[in-house]
C-alpha cells in the first residue's frame, strides 16, 4: 500500500503545549522504516506547521485560537483530499485532536464526490463533542466530533462543507471515561455510540470492539481510526495532556488497531495527542507506532 503521511504541528486546541512535537516522536520510534517493512510504500511525509499560542491571538476565549486552526484543519483537508485522489492512504500524526475536523473533512470530501458516506471509529477518554456553548475551558480539541456532525463555530463547519461530514450512525466511539456534563445532552440527543470502558469491562472488549467496527462500516463506504493516545491508560500512555485513569490496556489498544485491519475496511488514520514533553523515554511515541503498525498489517504470526 502507498502511505501518504502528513505531521500535524498544533497544540493550539488545548491548554498543555506540546503536542505539536508529537509527530517527531513517533519518526523517532522509526515509524517510517517500520512501515516499510511490512511492505507498504511511504510516498511523502508533508509537514503542516502551525503557529504558536506566543504568536498567536486566542480571540475568543470560547473557541480559542480559532483563526490558526481553522487555517489549519483547512489545509489538512486539502492534503488528504489529494492523498486520496493519488491513490494513497492518508495517514495523519498529530498534534490535538482539533486536527480530526481536517482529517476526515477530507476523507468525506473525496467519498461524497462518490455519493457514499464515511465511517469513524474515535478513540478516546472523552467524546469531543463540546461546542463554544458548552464548552467549560474553550479548548478547541474538545469540540471535533461536535463540528464534524454539524455543531460548532462557523469558521469550522465552512471547512466541512454545506452539510455535516458525519451521519451520528456511523460513528463510534470507545473507551469514554470522562464526558463534561455540559457536552453529554448532546451526545444523547444525536445518539452517537459511545462504547465507555464501563460497559468494556462489563461485556468484554472483543465484542465491542467488533461491534463498534461493524456500527461504523454498516452504511458506509469505509473507516477512519481516529486514536486518540488518551484512550489509552496513562500507565501505558503517560505522554498525553489530559490523562484520565482506568483506560484502554496496551493489549486493548492493539486489539482495536487489529480489529481495524481484519475489517478490511481502513481507509484513513489519525493517532493524535502524543505529548513528548510529558512522556517517559518516548514509551508513548513508541506505543503510538506500534498501534499504527498494528492497523496497517502487522500481526503475531
Amino acid at each position: 500500500m502507498d502511505i501518504a503521511i502528513t505531521n500535524v504541528h498544533l497544540d493550539l486546541g488545548g491548554v498543555r503545549r506540546g503536542t505539536d512535537m508529537g509527530p517527531s516522536a513517533m519518526h523517532v520510534a522509526g515509524l517510517v522504516p517500520r512501515l516499510q517493512a511490512l511492505g507498504h510504500r511511504v510516498v511523502g511525509v508533508d509537514d503542516i506547521e502551525v503557529g504558536s499560542p506566543e504568536a498567536a491571538d486566542a480571540g475568543d476565549p470560547t473557541a480559542r485560537f480559532l483563526g490558526p486552526i481553522q487555517t489549519a484543519v483547512a489545509t489538512i483537508a486539502d492534503r488528504v483530499h489529494h492523498a486520496l485522489q493519488n491513490r494513497r492512504f492518508p495517514l495523519v500524526l498529530g498534534g490535538d485532536h482539533a486536527q480530526a475536523i481536517g482529517t476526515i473533512a477530507g476523507l468525506s470530501r473525496y467519498y461524497r464526490g462518490t455519493g457514499k458516506r464515511l465511517g469513524v471509529v474515535w478513540v478516546d477518554a472523552h467524546t469531543d463533542m463540546n461546542t463554544p456553548d458548552t464548552s467549560p475551558s474553550g479548548n478547541i480539541h474538545g469540540m471535533p466530533l461536535a463540528v464534524l456532525m454539524g455543531h460548532g463555530p462557523q469558521p469550522l463547519l465552512d471547512v466541512c462543507g454545506t452539510e455535516p461530514v458525519l451521519h451520528p450512525k456511523d460513528v463510534a466511539i470507545i473507551g469514554a471515561r470522562d464526558v463534561d456534563a455540559s457536552e453529554a445532552p448532546l451526545v444523547k440527543e444525536l445518539g452517537v455510540r459511545v462504547y465507555t470502558m464501563s460497559e468494556l469491562d462489563e461485556r468484554g472488549t472483543a465484542p465491542c470492539v467488533r461491534e463498534a467496527f461493524d456500527l461504523a462500516s454498516t452504511a458506509t463506504v469505509g473507516i477512519h481510526l481516529s486514536f486518540d493516545l488518551d484512550g489509552v491508560d496513562p500507565d501505558e500512555a503517560p505522554g498525553v495532556g489530559t490523562p484520565v485513569p482506568g483506560g484502554l490496556s496496551l493489549r486493548e489498544s492493539l486489539l482495536v488497531c487489529e480489529q481495524a485491519h481484519r475489517s478490511k475496511r481502513l481507509i484513513g488514520m489519525e493517532v493524535v495527542e502524543l505529548n513528548p514533553t510529558l512522556d517517559v523515554r518516548n514509551k508513548t511515541g513508541n506505543l503510538a507506532v506500534w498501534l499504527i503498525l498494528s492497523a496497517l498489517g502487522k500481526s503475531i504470526l
